[in-house]
């Protein structure tokens, strides 16, 4: 897995990414009460906001990690947010994208260093 300094995590899983927010980010944010997904085909940019979410706490967005392409959106969590806070490192991912060049995650952080980032 990687991560990025805006707590959201991505796994490769052959040609594409699944991208989703950290337990601590989840755990700053409070219960998630509403998510907006990009759709599916959109090209995204890094740093283009792409996830909509508001908490109990606060309304944030999540940007694309990486320049690509959506390729799959988690419906579920529109459906019922909690599954983001309950399990965000698994059922509660976001989307799924493309990258337009793989090598770019090498610039993201590992576990490691995350968890030195957040500490």
């Amino acid at each position: 897995m990687k991560f990025t300094e805006e707590h959201e995590w991505l796994r490769q899983d052959g040609e594409e990414v699944t991208v989703g927010i950290t337990q601590h980010a989840t755990e700053q944010l409070g219960d998630l009460v509403f998510i907006e997904l990009p759709e599916e085909g959109a090209s995204v940019i890094k740093g283009d906001e792409v996830v909509t979410i508001e908490s109990v706490k606060a309304a944030s967005d999540i940007s694309a990690p990486l320049d690509g392409v959506i390729t799959e959106v988690n419906t579920a969590i529109v459906a019922n947010p909690a599954l983001v806070n309950d399990d965000p490192m698994e059922n509660g991912w976001f989307f799924k994208m493309t990258l337009a060049d793989a090598g770019d995650l090498d610039s993201l952080m590992d576990e490691e260093a995350y968890q030195e980032y957040i500490a």
